[in-house]
This record gives structure tokens, sequence and C-alpha cells, in this order.
């Protein structure tokens, strides 16, 4: 992965209060290791990339993470549909992140 360095936090919790979770997809991410390993990459890997770019593109960033949000939560608590999820959008933020690592 891309950012190798930061697989050692995959284990910690997901990136919302897992007590305040209330739809049933925040509840899977909560409740399967996978999903939660998931999660705090992908907001790691967003949040890293987010902080490399500038206003413009950082307010596109977070219309494109606020639209995927929503296909997550149209899973539900389908692990199958939340994996690809997941799965999708951290190919979308790699690819950005390969963007913007091209050797001169």
């Amino acid at each position: 992965m891309i950012f190798a360095l930061f697989i050692s936090f995959t284990s910690s919790a997901a990136s919302f209060d897992c007590t305040k979770a209330k739809s049933a997809d925040e509840k899977a991410v909560c409740a399967n290791l996978a999903l939660n390993d998931k999660d705090v990459e992908m907001t790691t890997t967003y949040r890293l990339l987010r902080g490399l770019f500038a206003m413009g593109v950082q307010g596109d960033m977070q219309d494109a993470q606020r639209a995927w949000l929503n296909t997550r939560r149209q899973c539900g608590g389908d692990i199958t549909c939340l994996t690809n999820a997941y799965n999708s959008r951290l190919q979308q933020l790699n690819a950005m992140y390969r963007t913007i690592n091209k050797p001169l």
C-alpha cells in the first residue's frame, strides 16, 4: 500500500466513535475487524492526501468523500457491499496519490 508506514494504525478503532454508531453500515464497520481496518486505512489515506492539495481540490475531495459515505450507507450491514465500497474508495485515493507522486 501507499502508506505502509500507517499499517500499524489499522488495528486501532474505526475513524468514528463506535459507541455512537447508529446506522447499519457504521455498526457493521465497528463489528467487523477487517472493515474496521479498511475504515482506518481509508480515513488515514484520505486525510494525508487532502493535506497535499490546494483548497479548491480539498473541497472537491470533501464532496467526493461525502458522496462515498452515502454509497457506504446504502450498503447497510452487507459486509460484501461494504468491503467493495472500501476497496473502491481506496483505489480512487491511491490513484490520486499516484498522480502527484510521479517522478519529474
